[in-house]
């Protein structure tokens, strides 16, 4: 074996003495929840009914000052779920764990204390090397939620999304299609007479699946393409009803554009979406027509995307309107952060009654999947590669 090309020491493969483990009594957790203040971000991580789930057990939560305001969760009702609420954002950044839905910014991570435990997403594709070199320097243990695993080797916090943007593509696309937003003037729902709403599904993922189940539910037609013969399957075995599926082939997709009224765009590439749909096919379909772009955040699978805000969300390309704002999501932020509390607390609470993050991740491999930094240590090959840093195994780290 080549020492030199391994991701581990000489002095690490050497065979170490048997070490007998004593069980850890269950810890207090003390939990920071500051203000999200990224652009048009209005989640948060925790509702005052998993505040009070987590207080009952004994934890406590710091929280700063109308941090619920954007989900339309008030001060008031978190005080009334026990949890502690400051003004001081310096305070709140200095608790022993800190629990945040974006990642935080670089004058954010100078108020972390050093040994403190960061949970939030990453969003590799975001940051740069300093960000990395800052969590090192100050021996910080960091967990991505979007990495996080069940015990089914799923994603949980990714699919609880993809299942709220996949519902939420179908809705704006029927908004959009209303006179009121100078659309075509069709509506959803299988008015008796009226032939129904074509659309067309790119992307057979959590996203393809649940905007099939919101458009079959008001009553559409609805085209299904991928390019997993095996995602097909599922998605027709899970809404338990045969329809139009195909695979991505350029014929039969130009055809079921130009008939369609909604398109949905729900395709994942490894680092971008693969471009799908040519300007030429754009240029095609019917006049009023709705793109829902919901790859945009990895580039858009449309050749004519351009990413949009909240505050401008659509624009109007070949007498086609385009929606492709990143983060859908957050324009549901109260449903949003029910669901991404949903996913932390059970973890919480685990790790509050494990005694401590230390022992969770040794015995939930699912958890330790999320982890990125331990102790300042980068323990993320893909975090690795991307920024070209060197890692630790982290199963050399824990034992």
């Amino acid at each position: 074996m080549n020492v030199a090309s391994s991701p581990f020491t000489k002095q690490q493969l050497l065979p170490q003495e048997e070490m007998l483990e004593v069980l850890k009594q269950k810890g207090d957790l003390f939990i920071g929840i500051p203000r999200e203040v990224a652009y048009q971000e209005k989640r948060v991580c925790l509702t005052p009914d998993a505040v009070s789930a987590l207080t009952a057990h004994g934890h406590r939560i710091l929280i700063e000052s109308k941090a619920g305001e954007g989900a339309n969760f008030t001060d008031i009702e978190y005080s009334n779920a026990g949890a502690e609420i400051t003004s001081d954002t310096k305070k709140v950044y200095s608790c022993p764990i800190v629990l945040k839905v974006e990642p935080p910014s670089p004058d954010e991570l100078e108020l972390i204390n050093p040994q403190t435990i960061l949970i939030s997403a990453l969003q590799i594709k975001t940051q740069d090397k300093s960000y990395f070199e800052q969590l090192a320097k100050k021996r910080i243990t960091a967990i991505a939620f979007e990495y996080i695993r069940d015990e089914d080797g799923n994603y949980p916090a990714v699919r609880s999304l993809s299942e709220i943007a996949g519902t939420a593509s179908v809705l704006i696309a029927s908004e959009l299609m209303t006179n009121a937003n100078n659309g075509n003037g069709l509506m959803f729902g299988n008015i008796s007479g009226v032939p129904p709403v074509e659309v067309v599904i790119l992307g057979a993922g959590t996203v393809g699946e649940f905007a099939a189940r919101s458009a079959l539910g008001l009553g559409a037609g609805v085209k299904i393409f991928d390019n997993s013969i095996t995602r097909l399957r599922r998605i027709q075995t899970s809404l338990g009803r045969p329809m139009f599926t195909s695979t991505l082939q350029p014929k039969s997709l130009l055809k079921a554009l130009r008939r369609c009224d909604v398109v949905i765009g729900a395709v994942r590439g490894n680092n971008r979406a693969p471009v799908v749909v040519s300007e030429t096919m754009v240029e095609n379909m019917k006049k009023g027509s709705v793109i829902i772009d919901v790859s945009i955040d990895m580039g858009g699978c449309f050749e004519t995307s351009e990413v949009t805000t909240h505050d401008k969300p659509i624009f109007e390309k070949h007498g086609v309107i385009h929606y492709c704002v990143p983060n859908i999501p957050a324009r549901y932020s109260r449903t949003a952060s029910v669901s991404i509390s949903n996913i932390f607390t059970p973890y919480l609470l685990k790790i509050g009654d494990e005694g401590g993050l230390e022992n969770s991740l040794r015995f939930d491999r699912g958890l330790r999947n999320g982890l990125y930094f331990y102790h300042g240590i980068l323990t993320n090959k893909t975090v690795a590669e991307w920024f070209n840093l060197s890692y630790s195994d982290i199963n050399l780290l824990i034992f």
